[in-house]
């Protein structure tokens, strides 16, 4: 079983196939398994890697309480510990922004981070705006509705119900991670990294509308925008062939190789 040391936290991750470096940061919900359907698709091609939060799946638990501001660090010691570089860092939801800060810490590892249905916690204040409107519309809905369409709940019932058990794996909750926002990264720091940037947005995401990930797309020079029709928050999970897609071609197109020194 694989382990990674984050000051002292034990965490679980997996490695699987080989080529170019995918790491994937998974959400509120979510753990290491939850990435079923991209590792399947994916090892063939690319290093795939995943990985347990703490507080999370397979990832020590046992602290008393959980701070989001630790969660990147939790991601830069899996790269660490793999002594990965050119990595694509992809994050799912509020995992993007954890992804986000970890490729900031570890340029010269991360080539790219894929914000996926998220912001990645940039500070500025429009987009803070924006994403608080969004957010006052989907408190409005059950959660479930939130996150995957009704049609997929009516004809998927096992993939839905398979969906909401990934949660009762976690100590953590959705609220350990909400202070990851705090003291966000600036479009400027973004931009000084040298870490590209792809925003990836699902056309029905009930959580983050399109006209917000496009507009934050504009404010990031040099960013990238992925919008897969017809797909919702959890895209990855009710429509995993249209991520996984955008995913691979993501990671074919917009990080070349660095040169050996």
């Amino acid at each position: 079983m694989p382990l990674a040391d984050s000051d002292g936290t034990s965490l679980y991750y997996e490695r699987h196939g080989s080529g170019p470096a995918i790491l994937f940061v998974h959400g509120s919900g979510g753990h290491h398994a939850a990435w079923w359907q991209q590792v399947a698709a994916l090892r063939d091609e690319f290093t795939v890697v995943t990985v347990d939060l703490r507080g999370f799946g397979g990832s020590d638990s046992s602290m008393p309480e959980f701070d989001g501001q630790d969660f990147p660090g939790d991601v830069v010691a899996v790269l660490d510990q793999e002594d990965l570089s050119d990595v694509m860092l992809v994050g799912q939801s509020i995992g993007s922004v954890a992804a986000l800060r970890a490729g900031l810490l570890r340029p010269e590892r991360v080539s790219c981070v894929v914000l996926g249905h998220s912001l990645g916690g940039i500070s500025h204040p429009e987009l803070k705006e924006l994403a608080a409107a969004d957010r006052a519309e989907a408190v409005k809905l059950p959660v479930i509705d939130r996150l995957l369409t009704k049609p997929f709940q009516r004809d998927r019932a096992d993939l839905t119900f398979l969906f909401q058990q990934m949660g009762t794996f976690n100590v953590a909750r959705m609220q350990d991670l909400r202070n990851l926002d705090t003291n966000g990264p600036s479009l400027e720091e973004i931009e000084a990294s040298g870490v590209k940037v792809a925003f990836l947005a699902g056309e029905k995401d009930a959580v983050l509308s399109v006209k917000t990930v496009t507009r934050a797309h504009e404010l990031l020079a040099g960013s990238h925008l992925e919008i897969v029709p017809g797909a919702p928050h959890s895209m990855y999970w009710e429509t995993p062939r249209a991520y996984n897609e955008a995913v691979a071609r993501l990671r074919r197109t917009l990080i070349a190789p660095k040169e050996a020194v």
